[in-house]
């Protein structure tokens, strides 16, 4: 007997290393129009489980690693049918058709209330009295009626550099906005005026500042050109650039998922793309992190205890059982989150809630002053707050905004995987760790040089003068690798403007023009404010920019794509000052500016620009034609 096992025993040991293992390999390749060849940037790659994505980039071009035995990848773009292609080597390059959609037959009610079938605003469904069904390809502006919510914005206006000198204001590093921008523009309509954060928009986009050299975790960068919109005025750009801390150095991570699992997240959108999203995060923790989940719907429990890193399928296995149902107590989740992460708290460690949600609070506390007070009780506990939103129709930007404003924390919009990958994958670090909070910039504009200046968005975190040496104001929080972009708009002295206006001499003061102390050659002086994540002192940077103005198509790339992103956010917004500003100039000014877009964020942007170029066409158009009705 002994005889017979072991040739057996040999052969199974030989088989076993002969069994290939579990390999990776590289599949690269090229995506295009299938009608007119031209490649295409920024189309989701994924495997099957979604748990491996790519984009491809500014040629169509794309790579992606994957497991020996996956069979195939999906590819995802909007306006275009979903492909999937069954690999059969390592080059595999795919021509996407456009996607057709039906008309049925219905009656436009009116030109802001198209009876549509499917998905609020989706480009889709117009049905036409009269017209037999069809096959079409659409382009109609749709105009979104749902529950959607957002803070009004009240644009920054112009302002005096004697009388108001100091322009105070928090940082922001959200990007919710832009994400939700491209939602509204995908689905085929232009998004309202108060869902356009120009300052979010613009920091979306990673611009790659010069690291910081000394002590202190952040760089400012400065640059000066004539403003693309108005030639006779400025454009200033400030950018910060935060020290990047790679990951193995990065502090361990006491993380509370808490997840909204209420009956408005039952759709496709929302609370399955939500366990997608966080089981790529999963993935990037470590054996030191430890996660729990707490879920809430009429009540708040906890389906998940402080679980190490390590222990992955544990976390994905609690993930995957989540279902939806019932109404929304946020309140109750957000008390029971913060008490775990208080409980689980480590010392010099990054604690943070992750809340993920589409921010239709209806019970307990739900209106946004409620929430903001709940809040701003519970930052005071050294736990950060990291809010996700999901989904759209009764969308609560403004809650989730107000939750990350005031909660030590920020707000990112997650409208698809790609997105989720490029938010907890990429920008991992930056969104998840902190290495400088209460981060507060102070502008002090030289009167004998700037006529009046205007902070291109922000509204929603100005500062007064006196809040910037006030280390009790809670301000914005900069994270691992983060950069920060603000853009002013400045009317030089001696430029006639419209938008300076005049006012009257003073009976009681001089009316002299101002007498200046400093340097005569600089245009304004940075000052900067920020804390270490566990600091209660503020520490102070200064650093002054001499008048150096050079002719826009001399700026770098950074400046150009910054100011066309700035440009197109006031077109949306149809801005007051928009001046000259045009899409087309957007779009030309994005493709020059380019760069380095190994994601093909930028060349994504451009396809923004371009769909709402012919979306705001056929709006006017829309307008034009309703007015003759009426007329008539």
């Amino acid at each position: 007997m002994k005889k017979l096992l072991f040739p057996i025993f040999i052969v199974l040991l030989f088989a076993a290393f002969k069994t290939p293992r579990n390999t990776v390999r590289t599949i690269t390749g090229i995506v295009t129009d299938k009608n007119n060849k031209t490649p295409l940037a920024g189309v989701s790659v994924f495997s099957l489980d979604k748990r491996i994505s790519t984009m491809t980039g500014k040629n169509g071009l794309y790579t992606i690693s994957v497991p020996e035995n996956e069979q195939t990848l999906t590819f995802e773009y909007i306006g275009y049918k979903s492909f999937t292609s069954k690999i059969t080597g390592t080059v595999l390059n795919v021509k996407l058709e456009k996607q057709m959609v039906s008309l049925r037959e219905e009656v436009i009610v009116g030109y802001a209330k198209m009876a549509m079938t499917g998905a609020p605003g989706s480009r889709g469904t117009m049905a036409i009295r009269g017209i037999n069904q069809a096959n079409v390809v659409m382009d109609v502006p749709v105009l979104i009626e749902s529950s959607e919510s957002y803070a009004s914005i009240k644009e920054n206006q112009f302002r005096n550099a004697i009388k108001n000198p100091l322009s105070t204001f928090s940082i922001d590093v959200d990007a919710a906005s832009y994400t939700n921008i491209r939602r509204f523009i995908n689905n085929g309509g232009l998004p309202p005026a108060d869902a356009v954060r120009i300052e979010e928009m613009i920091n979306y986009f990673d611009y790659d500042y010069p690291q910081p050299k000394g002590k202190d975790p952040i760089n400012i960068v400065t640059e000066i050109a004539d403003a693309p919109w108005n030639t006779s005025h400025k454009l200033v750009k400030i950018g910060l650039q935060g020290r990047t801390i790679s990951t193995e150095k990065l502090p361990a991570s006491n993380l509370v998922f808490l997840i909204d699992v209420s009956g408005s997240m039952n759709q496709a959108n929302k609370l399955p793309l939500l366990v997608s999203s966080f089981k790529l995060l999963t993935d990037q923790l470590r054996s030191s992190d430890k996660v729990a989940i707490v879920v809430y719907a009429g009540n708040a429990g906890l389906v998940l205890p402080s679980t190490l890193g390590d222990q992955k399928i544990k976390i994905k296995d609690a993930l995957d059982k989540l279902s939806a149902g019932g109404s929304t107590a946020g309140g109750q989740g957000i008390e029971l989150a913060y008490k775990v992460a208080s409980e689980n708290f480590i010392k010099g460690g990054n604690n943070r809630v992750i809340l993920a949600t589409d921010g239709d609070f209806n019970v307990g506390a739900s209106r946004d002053d409620d929430m903001e007070k709940l809040i701003e009780k519970k930052r005071k506990s050294g736990i950060f707050l990291t809010t996700l939103g999901y989904g759209m129709g009764n969308y609560k930007d403004s809650k989730m905004e107000v939750l990350a404003n005031k909660g030590n924390g920020n707000y990112a919009y997650i409208d698809n995987i790609t997105e989720a990958r490029k938010v907890l994958v990429n920008e991992f670090g930056g969104t998840l760790f902190t290495i400088a909070k209460d981060v507060k910039l102070q502008i002090e504009f030289n009167p004998s040089k700037v006529q009046s200046y205007r902070l291109i968005g922000y509204e929603n975190r100005m500062l007064k003068a006196k809040d910037f040496n006030d280390d009790q104001k809670d301000a914005g929080e900069l994270g691992s690798g983060h950069t920060v972009t603000a853009l002013y708009e400045v009317i030089p002295v001696g430029v006639k403007s419209t938008f300076s206006g005049s006012v009257d001499d003073l009976k009681y003061q001089s009316n002299s023009k101002p007498v200046v102390l400093g340097n005569s050659k600089e245009l304004l002086t940075v000052k900067l404010r920020y804390k270490q994540p566990d600091g209660s002192v503020s520490k102070l940077i200064e650093q002054p920019v001499i008048d150096t103005s050079v002719p826009f198509n001399k700026t770098s790339n950074n400046f150009r794509f910054s100011a066309a992103v700035a440009e197109f956010g006031m077109l949306l917004r149809q801005s007051d000052f928009r001046q000259n500003s045009s899409f087309d100039q957007v779009i030309r000014n994005a493709q020059n500016a380019v760069g380095n877009d190994n994601e093909g964020y930028r060349s994504e942007f451009i396809k923004l620009a371009k769909s709402a170029k012919l979306l705001a066409k056929d709006l006017l158009s829309l307008e034009d034609k309703t007015a003759l009705n009426e007329k008539k």
